[in-house]
């Protein structure tokens, strides 16, 4: 099941809980290396201390191809949560499905990255670099006034 990122998602706070079972959830996540975005979801993971299966979109292009095939589009990150897809999406929509599924607890703890942003001007330079030294090309020179 494929689901679509919504326009609104509810944050709250830490503590893993599977009321059902103790077994943790099962988490596959397609991100990029350097991304705002993907290192929102891996902030929700990291806050609710959740192990997950880290997919590097970008060091590995069997990954991207993975996710495409999956979600039936390209826009990353995507986030398997025991075999239910959520595309394109962001920490906070992340942590709202979690909670609205009974994975975790609620509580005010503060991620430690933001949630619900994108890439910043530095990240996307570190994805330029890496992509260069990737390629076996050389950093670009940048003239300041």
């Amino acid at each position: 099941m494929v689901l679509s990122r919504s326009p609104s998602c509810k944050r709250a706070g830490a503590g893993y809980n599977a009321p059902m079972s103790n077994e943790k959830p099962q988490i596959t996540a397609y991100l990029k290396t350097f991304c705002g975005w993907s290192e929102g979801v891996r902030a929700i993971m990291r806050k609710y201390e959740i192990p997950f299966d880290e997919k590097d979109i970008i060091k590995n292009p069997a990954f991207r191809w993975e996710m495409e095939q999956k979600t039936g589009q390209p826009l990353s990150p995507c986030v398997e949560v025991n075999g239910e897809m959520l595309p394109d999406v962001s920490g906070e929509e992340v942590e709202a499905f979690l909670l609205e599924k009974g994975l975790v607890v609620a509580s005010e703890a503060e991620p430690d990255a933001p949630i619900d942003s994108s890439c910043s001007p530095e990240q996307h330079e570190r994805q330029a670099q890496a992509d260069a030294e990737a390629k076996g090309q050389p950093g670009k020179i940048v003239f300041l006034d």
